[in-house]
């Protein structure tokens, strides 16, 4: 406390500034109260032990047992304490805060030398060996977790290949301001001390604050703050400590304009700003991109597009699953999960806009989204305009191929390389890997990839070194790194799509008995026709979605009349297919509105298939006319198809829940409680050929 004094009253350079003598676990108001109170309760023992009589001096084997533990526990922490912090942080070597540890040393052999005293001068009682043995394996437990504490965020940077820890952390919790309208958004902010001007990086959770969702947080915090950066990890409104009430997507903009302006007032901030996360987290970014410093300022956004209205809505159809589970999952101030029992509930029925309800209950924004099938004004507001174009600063794109955000995060990835500035563009760059939203799943050849949270944090301090410190030897990253499935290898790329890519129609034969997919295109016109029932539609299995049902499911179902498959001979050798992926289709319905669906899969050796790409169009159609010529857009892919292996193509006009269920009407689908058997023609060969375009790559 003199210390503190004297650095107050005349700041003597010999001694730390004020702030390295405050841990940040408590507020300095209650620490000095708590300095006080333990000074006047040491003056009490001494002063009681000084004239022979008191409490304190009364010989306890109760009070000796009690403060033999309580002052051992307290010395061993702290010696584990000042080792943590003496081997992991250079810079506080017999400085800073060295020097609270000393104290804490000296007040734990007080506790321990008052301890001794009640022991020697107090009957022996008859010892409880089992009650001893709980207690020392209690408290070495408690140490081993709380060392673990200690060092995990030095650990994961050593296994994301960050080097060790540099810096000292000061924590501080719960740190709000007033956005523009008085709703307060509250963050938790980590510093490394003697840093000097860092950058800061930003990130804006939309997560329930849970006991883990706060290890994982203050673990990342902790972890970037070592490695030399301001860390903000904020909540989103009604989220995580923040006011207000969470609806997703309307207010994230201002909010985020808002933080930006609070950061620009912080002393420590030097206006160098990265920000990082996927998914909700990716969207809090995008809002955001024309609003930062250009030459100060990086992103990397993960799983997340300058579009969620292109996520949502595949080819016009609504990505059903994705939308229920993503909205009963966020509905209110705290994630609730969801079990696919409770996703099928909501399944099957009519109308659309009722699916929450009958799942769980009315959500609001589900209802929103329902209801805006269209890019209107309303996904206008969410998702702003042409947002790559105004992007002002250098962004890292991770996606997934199982992700539903995949076609719309590679446009983005295209339209920055040919609308945002020139040097914006070259310093822009892409991952794609083998995840499904957030996470890794098992591959159909029984491989399991890296874990994606370690995945999602590994280019993070690479890439903000090199474009918000400047640092040229960090890692380079090439344009394009891409995980090719079924060669379960990384490749690193010039650009997306591949500048070598031969685009290869393989057409539908409905002449043979199977019907084949062919590299040539038959001579013989042939139609087939099926009958689609939106009453009935084809389950889906798998695919890139957001929920526990997402991955490389299999998908052997059963044979069904409304499911024109096409085959291929087994391949005599591996062939590679690498980028987007498309169907030309020459189609009649008798619906005045209805859907194709189209579905590639990989059929190995055993006869087990797996998807590759699936598309759908939802449009309009004038029964009784000609043939019309549609264009489905699939999901793009990188895999190597093995030698024995074949090509598979569904083509069909349902993918549920999937997509949501054109009930073949025309009318408003949100709404539509009726619905009307389809005949739907597909026209194969001849000048209509019918035709899957592949994009295969040269090996």
């Amino acid at each position: 406390m003199l210390g503190q004094i004297f650095v107050v009253i005349w700041g003597p350079p010999f001694l730390p500034p004020m702030e390295e003598w405050m841990s940040g676990a408590i507020p300095y108001p209650l620490l000095l109260t708590s300095q006080v109170l333990i000074l006047a309760l040491l003056g009490t023992v001494c002063g009681q032990f000084a004239r022979g009589q008191g409490w304190f001096t009364r010989p306890s084997r109760a009070i000796g047992r009690v403060l033999t533990w309580f002052g051992s526990v307290y010395l061993i922490v702290m010696i584990f304490r000042y080792i943590v912090r003496m081997s992991l942080y250079p810079e506080e070597r017999w400085t800073g805060l060295s020097i609270p540890i000393f104290l804490h040393w000296v007040l734990a052999l007080f506790v321990l030398t008052v301890a001794r005293y009640h022991l020697q001068n107090s009957e022996p009682a008859r010892r409880r060996l089992l009650f001893r043995f709980l207690g020392i394996a209690a408290v070495v437990a408690a140490l081993v977790v709380w060392v673990g504490y200690l060092l995990a965020p030095a650990v994961l940077g050593k296994k994301l290949g960050f080097g060790p820890p540099k810096y000292a952390v000061k924590v501080d919790r719960s740190v709000g301001f007033k956005a523009s309208d008085g709703v307060e958004l509250v963050a938790d902010v980590y510093r490394p001390r003697r840093a000097g001007r860092v950058p800061t990086i930003l990130v804006r959770l939309s997560y329930s604050k849970t006991l883990v969702n706060r290890l994982a947080a203050t673990l990342v915090g902790r972890m970037w703050a070592e490695h030399g950066y301001n860390v903000v990890i904020q909540g989103v409104r009604g989220r995580y400590e923040s006011g207000g009430t969470f609806y997703p997507l309307v207010t994230e903009r201002q909010d985020g304009i808002d933080t930006l302006l609070w950061l620009r007032k912080q002393l420590w901030f030097d206006g160098r700003l990265g920000m990082w996360g996927g998914s909700y987290f990716g969207y809090t970014q995008w809002v955001l991109a024309d609003q930062v410093d250009p030459d100060r300022s990086a992103f990397l956004v993960q799983i997340a597009s300058a579009s969620f209205y292109d996520m949502l809505y595949t080819g016009g159809a609504l990505s059903l699953e994705s939308a229920l589970y993503w909205a009963m999952m966020s509905d209110g101030p705290e994630d609730i999960p969801v079990a696919s029992g409770d996703l099928e509930r909501g399944f099957g029925r009519f109308p659309l806009v009722k699916t929450d309800d009958r799942a769980s209950r009315d959500i609001g924004f589900f209802n929103d989204w329902v209801s805006h099938p269209k890019r209107d004004a309303y996904w206008r507001a969410v998702d702003g305009e042409n947002r790559w174009a105004t992007l002002k600063s250098p962004v890292l794109l991770m996606a997934g191929w199982f992700d539903p955000f995949l076609p719309s995060q590679l446009s983005d990835f295209v339209n920055i390389k040919t609308r945002a500035s020139r040097e914006t563009a070259a310093k822009s760059h892409l991952i794609i890997g083998p995840w499904t939203h957030a996470s890794s799943p098992k591959l159909p050849d029984g491989h399991r990839p890296e874990n994606y949270r370690l995945e999602s944090l590994a280019p993070s301090i690479p890439w903000f070194d090199r474009y918000l410190k400047g640092d040229l030897d960090a890692t380079e990253f090439p344009p394009v790194r891409i995980y090719v499935l079924g060669e379960n290898v990384w490749r690193d790329e010039l650009e997306w799509p591949l500048a070598r890519t031969r685009y290869t129609p393989y057409y539908f034969d409905a002449s043979q008995n199977p019907r084949s997919l062919v590299t040539k295109t038959p001579a013989t016109s042939t139609t087939i026709q099926y009958r689609f029932d939106p009453q009935h539609p084809v389950p889906s299995r798998g695919g890139a979605m957001l929920g526990p049902r997402s991955g490389p499911w299999s998908q052997d179902l059963a044979p069904r009349q409304d499911v024109l498959a096409f085959l291929t001979p087994p391949f005599g050798k591996e062939q590679e297919f690498t980028g987007p992926v498309r169907a030309v289709l020459y189609v009649r319905s008798t619906a005045p509105s209805t859907d194709f669906t189209v579905t590639l899969m990989d059929v190995h050796p055993n006869g087990r298939a797996y998807k590759i790409s699936e598309g759908i169009l939802r449009r309009s159609y004038s029964p009784g006319s000609g043939p019309v010529r549609i264009e489905v857009s699939m999901w793009p892919t990188s895999i190597l198809v093995g030698k024995g292996h074949a090509l598979r193509v569904h083509v069909s006009s349902s993918s549920y829940p999937r997509f949501d269920v054109n009930p073949n009407t025309g009318g408003n689908i949100a709404t539509e409680t009726k619905t009307q058997v389809a005949l739907q023609t597909l026209i194969c060969g001849g000048a209509s050929a019918s035709h899957i375009v592949l994009p295969l790559i040269p090996r």
